[in-house]
């Protein structure tokens, strides 16, 4: 019977990467036919292979979903934490989120058990262009607003270039390639503006629209394709 190593089986199940697979099993979070793996293990298709005692398959089908993260709800797939992403997406095959849009902003989530494309969508080398409206707690300058597109200084790293735009006095247009923590917050922090509301609008060619708070849809097949790209 045929066989493979137990990182491979993982990854191909389409939830981790090979590395964050070796992380797990180092961890001791992952069990073939409820025995702890190690390192090296080989698993045939016809072992029970559980991550976080949660059954993985590597033949699982595939699933892409958009999600419209309301304000206020958490962006996770921790079963034991309460207002998450995961109370509002009821499906028999478990999905996670690809990145995170945080507590206080709202707006396009993309969810999947691919775990395959999650690199291809958030790591910055890869151009997908993630589009936000940022409401500010004042107008802002069109100095700031340049600044904001040339690049702004973090913990000593400039931001990589961006597109901004403004739409309102206190408005702006923002589209990223880049995906660093609160990103967006911290560099309109940085030039003195505090963030009133943020909603993301796009990722790559997927779009919002009119899809409604806390509600999810599958991605087209063209949209699957080209998040593959």
């Amino acid at each position: 019977m045929e066989t493979i190593r137990i990182n491979k089986y993982i990854s191909e199940a389409g939830v981790y990467s090979r590395r964050e697979a070796d992380r797990l099993i180092e961890d001791g979070k992952v069990k073939i036919n409820d025995t702890i793996a190690k390192l090296g293990d080989r698993v045939s298709h016809e072992d029970r292979v559980t991550v976080n005692d949660d059954l993985i398959s590597a033949h699982e089908e595939k699933i892409y979903i958009a999600f419209h993260k309301p304000f206020g709800v958490i962006t996770t797939s921790d079963k034991q934490s309460d207002n998450t992403v995961m109370d509002y997406i009821e499906l028999p095959t478990r999905v996670y989120p690809i990145g995170r849009l945080d507590v206080q902003s709202s707006g396009l989530l993309l969810l999947t058990n691919d775990g395959a494309i999650v690199n291809t969508v958030l790591k910055s080398e890869h151009k997908k262009e993630k589009e936000y409206i940022v409401t500010l707690n004042k107008p802002i300058q069109p100095k700031d607003v340049e600044q904001l597109a040339n690049g702004v200084i973090l913990n000593d790293q400039k931001t990589l270039p961006a597109k901004v735009r403004t739409i309102a006095p206190n408005k702006i247009n923002i589209i990223l390639i880049q995906g660093l923590n609160r990103q967006i917050r911290r560099m309109c922090e940085a030039l003195g503006y505090g963030v009133a509301g943020l909603q993301r609008i796009r990722i790559g060619t997927i779009q919002l629209d009119d899809l409604a708070s806390g509600k999810w849809r599958t991605l087209t097949e063209k949209e699957i394709e080209e998040l593959k790209k």
